[in-house]
């Protein structure tokens, strides 16, 4: 009997199905992995650290995100893969173990002026809903409230073939659409400054046009030149007013001119459509400089701002129309819902209050539905992202996060915290890309990534607990518990910049006066004002260098060289040192190998299959031609050059044959801000989040300016950079500049010599100064949730 009691306690054998219970990556290759291998718990959260372009994305997201997303869409049938991005394998032997991902990442939402919060989150989509059930006066289907929807009628005859006979038969049509037709579901109106479209005084043959492209001997003069509408040879201010409107306003007409059939149209449309039609960021710098000079927007006069017609704005519930919904804080408009009762819409009402209350646990309850989202941070883009995932059902999920704690204070990262180990213990594999130590102590694995960056990355250095991590000896180990030190003493400053009655979103008429000849940090929780307050009131003044978070553009054809402007100055030293073209040195232009166009690669289209990119035989990847590898510089080729990292061209034309002290200037502002490791010719779409800002900033540091403002500069910077982006702001001031500095890393405003601090809360909890003076100050009266968090992280 003891014998069967025995053999009844003897725990059965694990089942084959649970013993996966690892993400297991061997041999991976992508940009700068060095075939690398490690094994990944699942269901667990497993943090990646390690210095600005180890390898943690490279890892995360172009290896293991990239291929279940692979994967994933190879289920689908040949047709629907035809409409999807084609992805690549990633360059890795074995990958196992995967499940889906659904990746959260940092890409801004578009800048489309209709895209805003309530869009992008399906908030609108259940609003609309709601207000065409329970509307009064009721105004038709929930398209009646989208302000992306036109009202259209139409009637006429259809022809249509019925029993071998043709007949025709009347129709009409009507769709009642939400949109306003003023601003066309804008908001805003456009205005131009007719003085920044051209000079007056001239007439059109001499060239009176500002615009960027419209000169008297190019297309456009010719067009306007020899359009017939008017005397080219009479100044634009003696025009009459017919002619004017035509100059102005014409609608598209058939013309000739120089014999070839061309179409007029009126400046202000032509401009409407070429410029005004692209998103801002898009632009190249001297169009959108244009734009900003020569055209206002405004509110909607129609709409008042709403982009919603009169009819949308008419029907309401409760007395609130679907507008004033969207304009309320999120956090007003769950309170508003929750009292809503009516069965008739009941799980509506169910879906429509988690949406708005995951925003407010989320920490976004501060904004409102109606916010543009072009203009939401790095960090509110992510968390928007996460709204439709908290509360789902699905598990046994990958979710993949990249830096979740952006633009987060430190009173919320701990909220932040929280969401990641729900989304753990509803039994997820959650994979976080993070600098942060307060993010990296949650973790239940950490894989440390270095030792360096570049191309002295790419390797594990250490796997285990974050204990394990502190004592392992690792970059990230010994700067895991860092603490900077207030400063024994303050800079002076020698002037202040006045801002008055600052009421840009949340600010509540907000007087306040920023030292010069210092560094100022202006801090507070997400959502209190810092970036209304900085870059509604002081960007854009004369003077001002405005370094934001916006992504900077580039395809896999530019690079470092290329979009710092470093490219010019070296393409002039070998045509000078050649006695050739400087064009032979562009990969863009007459120095490109004709086999790949300049390119490196040869892509070769497969339709919905994965593209294939090989290297070019005829160049072997270097993208010039033979004949322009002849000519060196230094005892180097262009090819060698742009293979060359920052260091180590920093010191090739610092001195000697290769002397380029233009070159040098740049290489050494791109040293300054940690970019030493990049290579020259690195292709801009593989450089990470926080490589992109700081290659902007050191651009941005070359535009002369007295007072530097920089958002988040410590975005996607490691413990150990940090230190280093704290001597670059000591050494813009010390070179007499003033610096102002949006931030929420705590060893930034230990270093500051004033703070600035906004709140108390977000939305229209915040918006006012709750602090202003030394950091010294802050920490001993912590008065503020700012100082509390200081004072713990400088020991005080």
């Amino acid at each position: 009997m003891s014998m069967a009691t025995s053999t009844d306690a003897q725990s059965p054998a694990p089942h084959a199905a649970d013993s996966h219970d690892v993400i297991r990556v061997h041999g991976a290759r992508e940009n700068n992995l060095k075939d690398l291998s490690v094994e990944i718990p699942k269901r667990r959260l497993t943090v990646f650290t390690g210095v600005s372009g180890s390898g943690k994305t490279s890892l995360v997201f172009d290896t293991i995100a990239a291929e279940s997303q692979r994967l994933i869409n190879e289920t689908y049938s040949a047709f629907v893969q035809g409409f999807m991005p084609a992805l690549a394998r990633p360059e890795v032997d074995v990958l196992e173990g995967l499940t889906t991902a659904i990746i959260v990442d940092q890409e801004r939402m578009g800048g489309d002026p209709r895209s805003t919060v309530g869009t992008a989150t399906d908030a609108n989509a259940m609003l609309r809903i709601l207000f065409s059930r329970l509307g009064r006066p009721h105004i038709g289907s929930p398209q009646a409230f989208s302000f992306n929807v036109a009202s259209i009628s139409g009637a006429g005859a259809v022809t249509m073939e019925r029993g071998g006979r043709t007949v025709k038969e009347r129709r009409s049509f009507r769709i009642t659409g939400g949109m306003c037709p003023r601003c066309e579901g804008r908001g805003s109106v456009s205005d131009f400054d007719l003085t920044q479209l051209y000079d007056d005084s001239k007439s059109i043959n001499e060239g009176p046009f500002r615009i960027p492209g419209y000169s008297a001997d190019g297309w456009y003069g010719r067009i306007y030149g020899g359009c017939g509408f008017f005397d080219p040879d009479k100044p634009i201010r003696e025009f009459t007013e017919t002619e004017l409107h035509d100059l102005l306003y014409k609608e598209p007409t058939k013309i000739k001119v120089d014999g070839i059939n061309l179409t007029y149209e009126g400046l202000i449309p032509k401009l409407q459509k070429s410029m005004l039609s692209k998103d801002r960021e898009a632009m190249q710098p001297h169009v959108r400089a244009f734009v900003d000079r020569a055209i206002t927007f405004t509110s909607c006069p129609e709409c008042g701002g709403t982009r919603l017609n009169e009819a949308a704005r008419s029907s309401k519930i409760k007395g609130i129309s679907i507008a004033d919904a969207c304009a309320m804080q999120i956090s007003d408009l769950a309170e508003w819902v929750r009292g809503l009762d009516e069965p008739s819409v009941a799980p509506l009402l169910t879906a429509l209050r988690h949406t708005l209350d995951s925003f407010v646990e989320i920490g976004l309850g501060y904004l409102s539905l109606d916010r543009p989202a072009g203009t939401l941070s790095g960090g509110e883009a992510q968390r928007t992202k996460m709204i439709r995932h908290l509360g789902s059902s699905l598990t046994d999920v990958t979710y993949v996060f990249d830096e979740p704690t952006i633009g987060l204070h430190p009173h919320d990262v701990q909220r932040m915290n929280n969401l990641l180990r729900k989304l753990r213990d509803k039994g997820n594999t959650v994979l976080v890309v993070e600098h942060k130590p307060e993010a990296i102590a949650i973790a239940d694995h950490v894989v440390d990534l270095g030792p360096g960056a570049g191309t002295e990355g790419g390797q594990v250095v250490f796997e285990g607990t974050v204990e394990g991590l502190r004592a392992s000896g690792t970059l990230t180990g010994r700067h895991l518990d860092d603490r900077a030190c207030l400063k024994p003493s303050v800079r002076t400053p020698w002037g202040t910049l006045a801002v008055r009655g600052a009421s840009t979103h949340n600010l509540r008429d907000v007087d306040v006066d920023i030292p010069l000849g210092v560094l100022v940090v202006v801090t507070g929780v997400a959502g209190s004002g810092k970036s209304s307050l900085i870059h509604g009131s002081v960007s854009g003044r004369d003077g001002v260098v405005t370094v934001d978070q916006t992504a900077i553009r580039g395809s896999r054809r530019s690079n470092p060289a290329t979009y710092t402007g470093l490219l010019d100055p070296i393409r002039k030293a070998f045509a000078k040192a050649n006695g050739v073209k400087p064009a032979l040195f562009s990969s863009n232009s007459e120095g490109a190998c004709p086999g790949c166009n300049g390119a490196g690669v040869i892509y070769t289209d497969l339709a919905m299959m994965a593209g294939v990119a090989t290297t070019c035989e005829e160049c072997e990847g270097r993208r010039f031609q033979d004949s322009v590898l002849h000519h060196r510089l230094g005892g180097k080729d262009i090819s060698e050059v742009l293979a060359m990292s920052v260091t180590e061209a920093e010191a090739f034309f610092g001195a000697g044959e290769a002397r380029t002290p233009a070159a040098h200037k740049i290489l050494r502002r791109m040293a300054d801000v940690g970019l030493g490791y990049l290579t020259l010719g690195q292709p801009l779409t593989t450089l990470s989040g926080g490589e992109r800002q700081r290659l902007k900033l050191a651009t941005r540091m070359a535009e002369e300016g007295g007072v530097y403002i920089l958002d988040e500069p410590t975005s996607g910077l490691h413990l150990a950079d940090v230190e280093q982006l704290l001597g670059l702001l000591d050494r813009l001031v010390d070179a007499g500049k003033s610096v102002i500095v949006i931030e929420h890393h705590l060893a930034v405003m230990a270093h500051a010599d004033w703070i600035i601090d906004l709140g108390p809360g977000a939305g229209h909890d915040g918006g006012r100064i709750v602090f202003e003076g030394t950091p010294a100050d802050l920490v001993a009266t912590r008065s503020t949730l700012t100082g509390e968090h200081l004072a713990a992280y400088v020991d005080a």
